[in-house]
């Protein structure tokens, strides 16, 4: 998943990152890979604190991610801090990268990961690798973010939305 996470950060870097005056070129590859592994041990950490819902909830898609939704709003200040402090730029303008970068790749992550053709990314394999827990019940996860257990609402649980998710129609 983290290869997939780095060219996504990469094709997204743009003005972020590779247009960036404060990053110097030579340094452009190592900060979307710092980009790329800070995302990643961001889900980790919000999996490992019992936020498994609001991953799902966030992933499920149906609405853009900004810097007002926390999950996203933790990896922008953790994604700064560890540019600013690796590349020996200011936390001005590691926070102006990140605020700017963060949300477009993070929409587009929640985008392929809805995307029944887009096979880069789904749901199932991006929940188990940050929880790492290869047994999770994603579709009871799911069927709680969609309102009800998989018990209660199997319908709610594993209709179009899993289908959505998991890539089949």
């Amino acid at each position: 998943m983290l290869d997939q996470l780095v060219k996504l950060v990469e094709q997204n870097a743009g003005s972020a990152i590779i247009n960036n005056k404060a990053i110097p070129n030579e340094q452009n590859s190592a900060a979307i890979q710092t980009v790329a592994q800070q995302i990643f041990s961001g889900l980790q950490s919000q999996a490992q604190a019992g936020n498994l819902q609001q991953l799902a909830g966030m992933f499920q898609g149906g609405q853009s991610l900004s810097a007002n939704n926390p999950i996203v709003n933790q990896l922008i200040s953790s994604v700064a801090a560890s540019v600013a402090s690796k590349f020996g730029i200011s936390q001005q303008a590691a926070s102006s990268m990140a605020s700017s970068l963060l949300p477009v790749v993070m929409n587009q992550l929640v985008k392929k990961t809805n995307d029944p053709k887009d096979n880069s990314f789904d749901l199932g394999t991006v929940m188990k690798t940050v929880s790492g827990n290869n047994s999770l019940d994603v579709t009871s996860l799911i069927g709680q973010v969609a309102g009800g257990s998989a018990k209660s609402n199997p319908l709610g649980a594993l209709g179009s939305l899993a289908g959505k998710l998991f890539g089949k129609k």
